[in-house]
């Protein structure tokens, strides 16, 4: 059996991802968990005629029974970014979210593959494997920050430049999962781009900033949820595609410990300034990474973007390294 646990499905993420899984052929068990409204959105889900049985949970004291036993943990619990609202905001609030998600974690499915969604996921990221760490139960290989968000658009702004189909390009994004901390390696992409600099310079700007657009079109009505939810069902459905399902030579960027890779991840973390968290090309396996991928050749652009990117990754790594060090768990 395998059990899928999606923690906030009642969410503007959470609902749309927990109907893709729902198609998801590896999936047997879909476990709904959030503190409000879960129970009509998995009477919903569950009249889908797929195999994977639907089952709701609602509240805090019923969280052990939707992750006991999970084979994955997705969370995308959390408040959405509004107008105006800058990434500390949503730290303030989402922290302490995700800080009790993972110790549920911890103490019913501490095997289980994570995947967070949770924004700012540069200092939720570190929050899980912080409670995980203080459980004894934390492997580096199994905790994702699922980053495709800025992979599918990275392809599909491309796509809209060059006037090609998306689905044919492939762009690597590294570094976080937020604003400036998002590196794409244009010069990197399939095919080749041959990109003038501008153009390399804005289709930067705007797959780093991609999410703004989302947000003010959306009036102060919400995120980018539908996109989200879509590359997240993509990003889970290789994590299942490996570790269930035994496929071979699958590759993802995914924001994750360089400690995941004792081989690579040394001299990856040599060239990132030491930073424990990166999302990187991670290859994945029935432990979730069996393989990160070194950055390679960069451009001289993109050398400077991952300058920028690597300070402010160091000050949001430590700001959830920090908040889980000053928590009684």
């Amino acid at each position: 059996m395998v059990k899928v646990a999606v923690l906030g499905a009642a969410g503007g993420i959470g609902q749309p991802l927990s109907l893709l899984l729902k198609q998801n052929p590896h999936i047997t068990h879909l476990a709904l968990y959030d503190i409000v409204n879960v129970h009509g959105v998995g009477a919903d889900i569950g009249h889908i005629n797929t195999k994977a049985r639907v089952t709701s949970h609602l509240g805090k004291e019923e969280l052990a029974t939707a992750l006991k036993g999970s084979h994955t943990v997705i969370i995308p619990a959390g408040v959405p970014r509004k107008p105006g609202m800058v990434r500390d905001d949503l730290f303030r609030i989402n922290a302490g979210i995700v800080k009790d998600l993972a110790s549920g974690i911890a103490e019913q499915c501490p095997k289980a593959l994570v995947l967070v969604i949770s924004n700012p996921v540069n200092s939720t990221v570190p929050i899980v494997a912080g409670v995980l760490k203080k459980a004894g139960v934390y492997d580096p290989r199994r905790v994702f920050g699922v980053t495709t968000l800025d992979v599918v658009r990275a392809s599909e702004f491309v796509a809209q430049l060059k006037n090609t189909d998306p689905s044919a390009v492939s762009v690597p994004v590294v570094g976080g999962h937020s604003g400036d901390t998002i590196v794409p390696l244009l010069s990197q992409a399939t095919p080749p781009l041959g990109l003038s600099d501008d153009e390399a310079k804005q289709l930067t700007l705007r797959i780093q900033f991609g999410g703004e657009e989302v947000v003010k079109a959306k009036d102060g009505a919400g995120s980018a949820t539908l996109s989200m939810a879509f590359a997240a069902a993509r990003f889970a459905g290789a994590v299942l595609d490996a570790s269930v399902g035994g496929k071979k030579g699958i590759v993802e960027p995914s924001f994750v410990s360089l400690d995941a890779d004792p081989e690579v991840g040394p001299s990856l973390r040599a060239d990132v300034d030491g930073l424990e968290f990166f999302a990187t090309r991670a290859e994945l396996g029935v432990n979730g990474v069996t393989k990160l991928h070194p950055l390679g050749s960069i451009s001289e652009y993109e050398k400077q973007v991952l300058v920028k990117a690597k300070a402010d990754l160091k000050n949001n790594i430590e700001k959830g390294t920090a908040f889980v060090q000053q928590q009684k768990l």
